[in-house]
């Protein structure tokens, strides 16, 4: 029997099945599998909610506003996954702001799965990304808005829950007016 049959029959990843994974033009691996209306894998094969194509590059509107439709959708998962295609293309004086608006994002779909810890550390973590930006917030984000629901987030869970309404998704831009 040789190494890689020996391994994988012990579960671990063969080559094999590493050659097996999709990949894109450059050799990246993509993920395929079907997910959950809160990011989870399925099971190949299987009826997920549809996806955001990897490597989408919206305008900064565009990207809020697909944005704020999945939040309110109660997709933050998918909702992470259009903010972070704007941070991984966002000019270097925005990065910050666009990572930690991802990390709310993500901090909320580990609330709605019941990891409060992962949500605690990524509330924290993206509240702290975009705090830089609340005196001269662009494109019409309300940053200090977002900074309050995350504190609050962060309250409700520290004193021991959340309720719904806590839960409920963010507004990304300033109230007109």
């Amino acid at each position: 029997m040789d190494m890689g049959s020996a391994l994988g029959s012990v579960g671990f990843i063969t080559v094999e099945s590493m050659e097996q994974r999709e990949r894109d033009g450059q050799g990246r691996p993509l993920n395929a599998r079907p997910r959950d209306g809160l990011g989870r894998p399925l099971a190949r094969g299987a009826e997920g909610v549809a996806r955001v194509p990897e490597g989408i590059l919206l305008t900064p509107a565009e990207a809020i506003a697909e944005a704020q439709r999945l939040l309110d959708a109660g997709r933050p998962f998918h909702a992470h996954e259009v903010l972070e295609g704007s941070w991984k293309s966002a000019p270097d004086s925005e990065r910050e702001l666009w990572q930690g608006l991802a990390q709310l994002a993500v901090g909320l779909t580990h609330l709605l799965r019941g990891n409060t810890i992962g949500a605690q550390s990524l509330l924290r973590r993206g509240q702290g990304r975009i705090r830089g930006f609340e005196l001269d917030p662009p494109h019409g984000l309300d940053v200090a808005g977002l900074v309050a629901w995350a504190q609050g987030l962060l309250d409700a869970l520290a004193a021991g829950g959340v309720t719904s309404q806590e839960q409920a998704a963010p507004r990304l831009l300033r109230a007109p007016g």
